[in-house]
């Protein structure tokens, strides 16, 4: 169902990435509040998935850093703590996904795959630096707002810092494994077909 007063066509699909919810008992919250959340806010076809607080929706028009900021802010007002949120389009993900830098490698594991997702904007340089910045098995190469790090002996048993990764870049993210990220966008693009069909639906009945 669109927003009140907006049409189908003026909404844009996006995911909202929660960070740090629901990990060793901390910050918890039930999905369904996560979603009652975002329809508080007039976010409309909202649906979540998994636990680690990944939700996709269509929202009209949207300023994406203020929106982020009424999530954070409404969860804190619910739940007494204050999760960053860092929100990304149907496209940015098209994008993650498109340009994923170790597709043509042989013998990757998306288990093993990280997408980090950036808060803010960083500069392609620094970006490029927190890949040779670190010592270790694990491989990081940048995208626009993301780092693609591989982890060849899984996430578990890696030392590498992500809050080292933070500070050298100067910004916040929240991470994703790649199985996540392409349901997510499969999740998205979903939403985007129905757009489509209901607006092919309303220039027929225009007709």
């Amino acid at each position: 169902m669109a927003q009140r007063g907006y049409a189908v066509k003026d909404m844009l699909v996006l995911a909202s990435l929660i960070r740090a919810i629901n990990l060793g008992g901390r910050n918890r919250i039930r999905m369904q509040e996560l979603r009652e959340i975002h329809e508080q806010l007039s976010c409309a076809d909202v649906q979540t998935y998994l636990q680690s607080g990944n939700v996709v929706f269509r929202a009209a028009n949207p300023k994406l850093e203020e929106l982020a900021s009424q999530i954070e802010g409404a969860i804190h007002d619910r739940l007494s703590f204050r999760p960053a949120v860092i929100l990304r389009t149907a496209a940015d993900l098209r994008r993650v996904v498109e340009r994923n830098p170790f597709a043509d490698e042989p013998g990757i594991s998306p288990n093993r795959l990280l997408v980090y997702f950036l808060a803010g904007e960083v500069r392609g340089q620094i970006l490029a630096q927190a890949g040779k910045s670190f010592r270790g098995p694990e491989v990081i190469r940048p995208g626009k707002r993301e780092l693609y790090i591989y982890f060849p002996d899984g996430m578990g048993r890696s030392k590498l810092s992500l809050g080292a990764i933070e500070k050298l870049l100067g910004t916040s993210g929240t991470g994703r494994n790649w199985n996540t990220v392409v349901k997510l966008l499969e999740a998205a693009e979903k939403l985007e077909r129905s757009h489509y069909a209901a607006e092919r639906e309303i220039a027929q009945k225009k007709r």
